[in-house]
């Protein structure tokens, strides 16, 4: 299937980069939306959430092919590739849950009863063959072959793709492995090593910056960006005072 191909192409490339992707891409999502996604921590609730989301934008595209007028064509595009995008995050957070044995058929039958709708008004769309087609041409199409892709893989049985999902993974896994050089799997070894002969690591979890509450999430979502901090208002060697929460 061309979406999950696409993701374990991008898995790789990822995985062979020093810079993260996040960095170097427009967000798909609001910081808003963010936020919503990071408290849905359930995955059929997430999965509620993302398909609420692909909604949305199609409700916004409607709009827009209502009637032709200058400069919609980039608003489309936009949109367009937002969608792709949070369809593509509902087959990740789907597979991530099959992949830990979750129990999500009624996000499953939720996700691929309003895909099915959603993919009929594409298929308006480019039925509509407006006169600035040509701009957004390539990106309708993407849309709606993630569409498809996405409603044949939650019409598949949930068996039968949860030990799909695992496989991929384990395949994910050893494909990141061989992008090592040598030199990294020696210092990956005798880190292991280091770690498994210490007594007083053992049982203990690797160290990470995550937030514990985001270790089920997906990788769908972007990092938080850092508030901006100005210069400090107190002068110089001095300290703001520090608010006591009740």
């Amino acid at each position: 299937m061309k979406t999950r191909n696409r993701r374990v192409f991008l898995g790789l490339v990822g995985a062979a980069c020093s810079k993260p992707l996040w960095g170097q891409q427009k967000d798909f999502l609001t910081e808003d939306e963010i936020e919503r996604v990071r408290l849905a921590q359930d995955p059929v609730e997430r999965l509620t959430l993302y398909v609420l989301l692909a909604r949305q934008r199609v409700d916004q595209l409607e709009q827009l092919f209502a009637k032709e007028k200058a400069g919609r064509s980039i608003l489309i595009h936009e949109l367009l590739d937002q969608y792709s995008k949070v369809v593509e995050a509902i087959d990740i957070v789907a597979d991530d849950a099959l992949r830990r044995g979750l129990v999500i058929e009624e996000g499953i039958l939720a996700a691929v009863a309003a895909e099915k709708a959603m993919l009929g008004k594409l298929e308006k769309f480019q039925a509509l063959e407006a006169k600035d087609l040509s701009r957004y041409e390539f990106v309708l199409q993407g849309a709606v072959d993630a569409t498809r892709d996405s409603i044949e893989a939650s019409e598949e049985d949930l068996a039968s793709r949860s030990k799909r999902v695992t496989e991929e993974a384990k395949k994910e896994k050893k494909d990141r492995e061989a992008l090592r050089t040598p030199e990294e799997r020696d210092e990956k070894l005798a880190g292991e090593k280091k770690l498994n002969e210490d007594p007083k690591m053992k049982g203990r979890k690797p160290p990470t910056l995550r937030r514990k509450e985001e270790d089920a999430g997906d990788s769908t979502v972007p990092p938080k960006t850092p508030p901006k901090t100005g210069p400090n208002k107190t002068g110089p060697n001095k300290t703001a005072p520090v608010k006591k929460t009740p």
